[in-house]
Formats: C-alpha cells, sequence, structure tokens
C-alpha cells in the first residue's frame, strides 16, 4: 500500500477509569493505520465493545498495554481466550511491562489453556525508546508519572515518497526505469548528459500523521517535547477543577490540564478520557468546558466515537 493510501482511524472503546460507570467501559482504543489494527489498553469488556462497533477480533495483530492497573488490562485474557477458542492461527504480540506476561502464563496454566496461534510478549522498559517500526510507521514510548510504572504511546506516520509529476516526466520522456530513483529524491540525466532536478519532475509527499496516547498521569508538562504537533492527542482527564486534589493525591489529570498540555505542545486535536465514576454523563460537559476554556479544540472521548487523523 502507497503513503497516498494511508488511513488513520481512532475508535474509543472504553472512557471510563478505574471502575465501569453507567455506559462507559474501561480504557481502550483500536488505532488503524491502513489494514493494521492496533490495541492500546484492554480493559474489563474490550471485546464486546469491538463486536458492537463492528471491528473484527481477527484484525488485532498488535496490543499495547500502557500500565498494570487492572482498568487498562483485565480484559486482556478474555480476548486472548477467545481467539483461542475461534482457532487464530496468526500471532498475536503484546507490548506491555515483563510483569503481564507472567501473570497471562499463570491464567492460561491454572485454565489448561494451550494455544493455538503463537502468543509474542514484548517487554517494554519505562523509557523513552521505539518499540515498533514497519515500513511505513513506527511507535515510541513516553514514561508518564503515575503511581506504578507506566508509558504513554506516539505512533507516527514515516515521510513516504515523492509523488511523480506525470505531466513534466511525459515531458522530459523520463523512462519508466528511472522512476523508483527520481521518487526517492534523485535528479535524472538523461542521454544527453541534462540534469532535469527533481523538484521539476515530482511533488511533495502526503504529509504524515500521527496520534498521541497519554494514559494515567499527573500533570508532566515534560511530556510536550515527545508529542508537539501532533494531529491527535488523546490524554488521560479523570477529574474537573473541583477535585484538583483528588488529581494529585491519586496521580491523575485534570480536563484543564490535559488542555494545558495539547496547547503547549501545539496538537492539532485533543481528546480527554479516562472520566472519574464520580462523574455522570451528565457532568461530562462540565469537564469539557474546563478543556475548551484553554484549548479550543477538543472532545470527549465518547464511547464509539471515530475520528479520522
Amino acid at each position: 500500500m502507497t503513503n497516498k493510501d494511508m488511513g488513520f482511524q481512532l475508535t474509543i472503546l472504553g472512557s471510563s477509569s478505574a471502575t465501569p460507570a453507567h455506559g462507559r467501559h474501561p480504557s481502550s482504543q483500536v488505532l488503524r493505520c491502513n489494514n493494521d489494527y492496533f490495541l492500546i489498553d484492554c480493559g474489563e469488556g474490550t471485546q464486546m465493545q469491538l463486536h458492537r462497533y463492528g471491528i473484527k477480533r481477527t484484525l488485532i495483530n498488535h496490543i499495547f498495554i500502557s500500565h498494570l492497573h487492572g482498568d487498562h488490562f483485565y480484559g486482556l485474557i478474555g480476548l486472548i481466550s477467545s481467539f483461542n477458542l475461534l482457532k487464530r492461527s496468526s500471532p498475536l504480540h503484546i507490548y506491555a511491562a515483563a510483569d503481564l506476561e507472567k501473570m497471562i502464563q499463570v491464567q492460561l496454566e491454572l485454565t489448561d489453556c494451550k494455544l493455538v496461534f503463537e502468543l509474542h510478549f514484548h517487554t517494554i522498559l519505562m523509557e523513552h525508546a521505539i518499540i515498533f517500526e514497519s515500513k511505513e510507521l513506527q511507535i515510541e514510548t513516553i514514561p508518564l508519572s503515575h503511581r506504578i510504572a507506566c508509558l504513554g504511546f506516539v505512533v507516527r506516520e514515516k515521510l513516504g515518497e515523492r509523488k511523480i509529476n506525470k505531466t513534466q516526466t511525459d515531458r522530459y520522456q523520463i523512462p519508466v526505469t528511472a522512476l523508483a530513483a527520481i521518487k526517492k529524491g534523485e535528479d535524472y540525466t538523461n542521454t544527453k548528459g541534462t540534469v532535469i532536478g527533481n523538484s521539476l519532475l515530482t511533488t511533495d509527499p502526503n504529509p504524515v500523521k500521527s496520534f498521541a496516547y497519554i494514559s494515567d498521569t499527573l500533570f508532566l508538562p515534560e511530556i510536550v517535547p515527545h508529542i508537539q504537533g501532533v494531529d491527535l492527542l488523546y490524554h488521560e482527564a479523570t477529574f474537573g477543577n473541583d477535585r484538583i486534589l483528588r488529581a494529585f493525591e491519586t496521580f491523575h489529570s485534570t480536563a484543564e490540564q490535559a488542555a494545558t498540555i495539547a496547547k503547549n505542545a501545539s496538537v492539532k486535536q485533543l481528546i480527554i478520557g479516562h472520566f472519574s465514576a464520580k462523574y455522570s454523563s451528565d457532568d461530562l460537559p462540565i469537564l469539557l468546558a474546563e478543556a475548551k476554556a484553554v484549548f479550543e479544540n477538543t472532545n470527549l472521548a465518547e464511547e464509539g466515537l471515530l475520528i479520522e487523523i
């Protein structure tokens, strides 16, 4: 698939914090990049949400877990078990802290569950690093500040090749065999020794797309350089200004603090979520208003929300 075909779509599966709330499930999101589907966190009920919103479980080959609090991974063993019952054949890759592998293996052993597919655990350290890379994109980690070790994720598309300007290549009678090099940025020298500049023969590639997922954390300005200018930022906003002390005590952020990060990082759009069960659905517009007062282009992480990046 070419760079111009690159498609980024984010689907919100869960938007609640430590416990499910009426109409809200714990944290989980699916990011589609071309034909790749990445599951980010896997709270209780994730596989039911996948079914509800028409996302085939079999499309998910990579799962990223931000940290080992239950509302971010308690749905994982159920999803793995379902994959096994459905006779999954493709490998499944899980990126998480090392202790998650121990927990999953114990659950599989105690239930006498022998997997029919390959399960690969990739240990991620609590540091800034690239943990996934393909021809089209890369995913990096950002250390956060929570009660236990916790990471955020940044997904960035790689810059694609330059696009051929067919009018110009026809005009200069450029042979087909030279196009691959030209798309990589090279000039073309014809049989007479005349150099035809690449800028005449091509146009710029499509702008790269990017998404940042900031899970549970205290207000942490240090992350700003790592998410500078991303197209879409998801940032937890567990509390409003009415519970700012509670946010500090529990190592969480407020809606206003999430918006401050978005503003300082000059992101294009902010989605806030991970709402405390203390807030009913009727209360969420208050959190949204607090965020929008700082960063106007903010939306709530409503379950089922599909965002084109």
